[in-house]
């Protein structure tokens, strides 16, 4: 409910993990949008509810959280307005247009976010990708990912309730708060605040997450952290963003957190598995083109705002539904994955030496020794199994191998770009001076950041393992 105080007005959310976030007009109007009421009806970590009951956050309150996590930071930093400004619309001199872009860009970096997150979206991705390699994509050449989607809603969408309508009339420039949101601000700091080792996402995510599903992988000194942040300046004289010395270790708690949540949560076998189950029904909804595609989605979010406000978990798991008791697809295979996924029934992970997890080092030039060997391992052996389906199966056989299509780091080491990049983690030593933290001899980030945690998953069906047992594959 909208509050004012001394003439000021802003309303307030109560978060379970923050207590009272104050919002302004804007960030109001914005969250009573379709486009940003549609994120309630989209969970935060897709189908990890499958392992962990309590994971029924979603992606509305996470991107709250991230607007919370932001002005802590904006303020930890000193480079907070009064409320006098920020919570008035009309204030639009560059201070007060740094901290409420800075709000708003963590408010809307979800915005675009697929159904079930990011297991559904890998599917568009690529199947866009393949659509272009093959010169049939249609609409806007854009990259089929919820970036592209947001930063699309954000800047086309001047109507009454649109984000660009909303936006504009608070002085608010839709096209330059789409370059806060993709982390290529003029602004190195405000590009760090949401785009780098330590920001307000991950700030937000690894506690919830946390918090929700029982895992205490989370729990970091946020306070501390938030205490020691600050900025330099480089010897070019640009500001970036940085950590005072004194929270080495808390930050490198942080990090490890974050390693720690992807390997042993995010990735964990029991609650990927689902995730990739659903990833390649997607995919074949997409083929059979009974599920929206991207350029569709473009069209909806510009035109009919509230029929995209149904793109979201709900719309999904109802298509999987009818697709699979109408028997829409034609297919065994299709019809056996979908059964899984709408009643919970998991698929056996393959365990083979070639399908192991492994750490693996980074090579002077950055790149990770060993992975491209373990890839091709990983495919041929799949292929070798799918050639015995082909000789010996009943047609019923199918086994999903998951690359994973990012390597899960500690920290990303110091590059060719210098002390202006934007990812690595900087510290600021005593002396006011700032370097990354993998150059910190006496860090343990100095070690670890040369090591990368490769973890592929491959699951099959019951079909296929009596198979490769029968064949001595798999024991």
């Amino acid at each position: 409910m909208a509050k004012s105080h001394r003439k000021m007005k802003w309303g307030q959310i109560y978060d379970n993990l923050y207590g009272f976030i104050r919002i302004t007009e804007t960030e109001e109007r914005i969250i009573n949008s379709p486009f940003y009421q549609r994120l309630r009806w989209i969970k935060q970590l897709g189908f990890a509810n499958y392992i962990f009951p309590g994971a029924e956050h979603t992606r509305f309150a996470h991107a709250i959280g991230v607007l919370h996590s932001v002005d802590c930071m904006v303020r930890a930093i000193g480079k907070e307005v009064p409320d006098e400004r920020l919570f008035n619309p009309k204030a639009v001199d560059k201070a007060s247009l740094f901290h409420k872009s800075c709000r708003l860009a963590a408010l809307l970096h979800d915005i675009g976010t697929f159904p079930f997150s990011h297991s559904i979206e890998e599917s568009y991705i690529r199947h866009g990708f393949e659509l272009q390699k093959k010169g049939r994509l249609p609409g806007k050449q854009l990259p089929s990912n919820h970036e592209h989607l947001g930063s699309f809603i954000v800047k086309n969408t001047d109507f009454d309730r649109g984000l660009t309508r909303i936006l504009e009339d608070d002085g608010i420039d839709a096209k330059s708060l789409s370059r806060y949101i993709k982390g290529e601000a003029d602004d190195m700091v405000a590009n760090q605040l949401l785009h780098s080792d330590l920001d307000a996402d991950r700030m937000d995510y690894l506690v919830r997450d946390a918090h929700h599903t029982g895992i205490n992988y989370g729990h970091i000194d946020r306070d501390y952290i938030l205490y020691h942040l600050d900025t330099f300046r480089t010897p070019s004289g640009k500001e970036m963003l940085g950590v005072r010395e004194k929270a080495l270790h808390a930050v490198e708690d942080f990090l490890l957190a974050r390693f720690a949540w992807y390997s042993q949560v995010v990735k964990n076998p029991s609650s990927a598995k689902y995730d990739v189950l659903a990833a390649h029904v997607a995919s074949r909804l997409l083929k059979e083109g009974l599920i929206l595609q991207f350029h569709e989605l473009l069209s909806m979010a510009q035109a009919d705002p509230e029929r995209f406000y149904g793109f979201n978990d709900i719309y999904f798991m109802n298509l999987v539904q009818n697709t699979y008791w109408d028997k829409r697809i034609d297919d065994p295979i299709a019809n056996e994955q979908m059964r899984m996924l709408i009643y919970r029934i998991p698929p056996h992970t393959v365990r083979l030496p070639e399908f192991n997890h492994s750490v693996l080092e980074l090579d002077a030039k950055g790149r990770v020794k060993g992975k491209e060997k373990a890839v091709q391992r990983l495919k041929d052996k799949v292929a070798d199994i799918e050639r015995l389906f082909q000789r010996k199966g009943t047609g019923k056989e199918w086994i999903l191998a998951d690359l994973p299509s990012k390597d899960v780091v500690f920290s990303r080491p110091a590059r060719h770009g210098g002390m202006n990049e934007r990812d690595p983690l900087k510290i600021i030593g005593s002396d006011g001076k700032g370097r990354h933290l993998s150059e910190v001899s006496e860090s343990l980030a100095s070690k670890l950041v040369r090591y990368v945690n490769f973890i592929p998953n491959v699951y099959a069906n019951d079909a296929a393992i009596k198979l490769m047992k029968a064949n001595r594959v798999i024991k």
